[in-house]
């Protein structure tokens, strides 16, 4: 529960009370390989901060072929924010790629927290600003570069994931086939 609270105050100020009302409201949650935080077509009901685990966050084209938009892991909220926020269906899946342990808050409780709390809306707006930033800067890089340009990016912004991940969901992430990412991987020291 430290570690929420901890990553919270980087985008605000809570006091002790604010603190110990955040922790009764955050319930823990376990999601194991395989399972959907969040489906397409249904409305998100809770927002998750990950404590432990690899989540994907993907969509699937109407041959069944999915598609990795991005991957959250520990110390990151995850939720898809416009179904959340705006009761309506999701476009994305939310799939657990390792077993996953969350503390969440559901909607109700997420929207008390907001009336009690002066500041919980804006250090969401800081988080999800904060959060946009970084995958647009990923994106706009990924753009340009080739495949072992952004295979080698991906190991600097995110130390560690490339082996907790998947082999054809990384490369589904970078826009490469998995054996090029297998060629790719087998070309560097």
């Amino acid at each position: 529960m430290e570690e929420l609270i901890a990553y919270l105050l980087q985008f605000g100020h809570l006091n002790a009370q604010q603190r110990e009302l955040i922790q009764t409201k955050a319930k823990r949650k376990n999601v194991a390989k395989g399972a959907y935080f969040a489906e397409a077509g249904k409305i998100s009901t809770q927002i998750g901060y990950v404590t432990d685990g690899v989540f994907r966050v993907c969509y699937y084209d109407k041959s069944g072929d999915s598609f990795t938009r991005y991957f959250v892991y520990e110390n990151r909220f995850v939720v898809d924010m416009n179904s959340f926020r705006d009761e309506m269906p999701s476009a994305e899946y939310i799939e657990a790629i390792t077993d996953c342990q969350l503390l969440v808050f559901s909607k109700e409780d997420f929207t008390q927290l907001s009336a009690l709390i002066p500041e919980w809306h804006d250090i969401f707006v800081k988080i999800t600003s904060y959060v946009l930033e970084n995958k647009l800067k990923v994106t706009s890089n990924m753009l340009v570069q080739d495949a072992q340009k952004r295979y080698l990016n991906f190991l600097d912004h995110y130390p560690g994931l490339a082996n907790r991940v998947p082999l054809n969901m990384l490369a589904s992430y970078l826009g490469i086939t998995p054996s090029s990412l297998s060629r790719i991987r087998k070309n560097i020291p």
